[in-house]
């Protein structure tokens, strides 16, 4: 199995319904925030899927490791992430 790396980096709201991602770190501040998302997973490496997006875009639903997140578009940007094609 292969898999191409799409983007560089991108942010989880420029993602549509269906893509899939990998988090390759998470920005600094928001220390608090940054161990909260941590403590659920979202640790680089980690893979997910875009599941939903609100009518309006915010927040954004995403698959990660079996169970559904939503996410508002200013938390998700402590997350770097990249777009993967399988």
């Amino acid at each position: 199995m292969t898999e191409t790396i799409a983007a560089p980096e991108a942010f989880l709201s420029d993602m549509k319904v269906g893509s899939v991602g990998r988090i390759v770190g998470l920005c600094t501040g928001e220390k608090v925030y940054r161990q909260r998302l941590i403590s659920m997973g979202l640790i680089p490496g980690t893979e997910f899927v875009v599941s939903r997006i609100a009518p309006l875009g915010d927040p954004i639903e995403i698959t990660v490791r079996g169970f559904s997140l939503s996410l508002r578009k200013g938390e998700a940007r402590v997350l770097k992430i990249v777009g993967v094609t399988k």
